[in-house]
């Protein structure tokens, strides 16, 4: 089960965001009990480059046999970090 501050695996791009299937970010909020999760994907450095709503399948739990794997992020969009309540998962 995935909890709040857990660091989770994308299954699957999120073009939108500019985040690819094999990126790490850390839980931040669970919505409906594990519906969705809030997840927030960070630089190395600690910058923010996205805060995401996914669903339970676009993401996994890190595993133990997991490793970490540095890419260059592609130009950042004006606004990276939407602050726009989901209303599908009642937040």
């Amino acid at each position: 089960m995935i909890k709040e501050h857990d660091c989770v695996v994308l299954t699957e791009d999120i073009a939108a965001e500019g985040m690819q299937a094999g990126d790490v970010g850390t839980v931040v909020h669970i919505h409906k009990d594990g519906a969705a999760y809030e997840v927030e994907f960070m630089t190395l450095t600690g910058r923010t480059v996205a805060v995401v709503t996914v669903e339970t399948k676009q993401v996994r739990p890190v595993a133990s046999r997991d490793l970490s794997h540095a890419r260059p992020l592609a130009e950042p969009k004006a606004a990276a970090v939407r602050e726009k309540p989901d209303k599908k998962y009642g937040a």
